[in-house]
């Protein structure tokens, strides 16, 4: 039992992204995101943080990522488990849920 358990990062801005209209928060998807996963893997452990990329930033990871995304090279919300993107922008559950399986998560198939 040597799994560690997932790291989930969520960067983005209290902002809407401009191109995307009708898009939830970045705070929102961080909100839905960790309710999805709590719903579909009950009990399994994880980590999740967000990081506000207009906020103060303390290590040199967040502040590249933060750069790169003001820069657009990505869109935001941009969502990362393990260093590895799994959305960005209009963030879908099954990129996510994927990944997440593929680190040995196991969907709870009630749901």
């Amino acid at each position: 039992m040597g799994q560690t358990k997932p790291i989930i990062e969520i960067y983005g801005t209290a902002v809407i992204c401009a191109s995307c209209v009708n898009a939830p928060s970045s705070k929102d998807t961080y909100e839905w995101l960790q309710a999805a996963i709590d719903r579909k893997y009950p009990d399994q452990a994880y980590a999740i943080r967000y990081v506000d990329i207009e906020g103060p930033i303390e290590n040199e990871r967040d502040l590249d990522y933060a750069r790169r995304i003001q820069e657009d090279e990505f869109f935001y919300p941009l969502v990362l488990i393990n260093d590895e993107v799994v959305g960005e922008g209009y963030v879908q559950l099954k990129p996510v849920f994927n990944a997440l399986e593929n680190l040995g998560f196991t969907p709870d198939e009630t749901v």
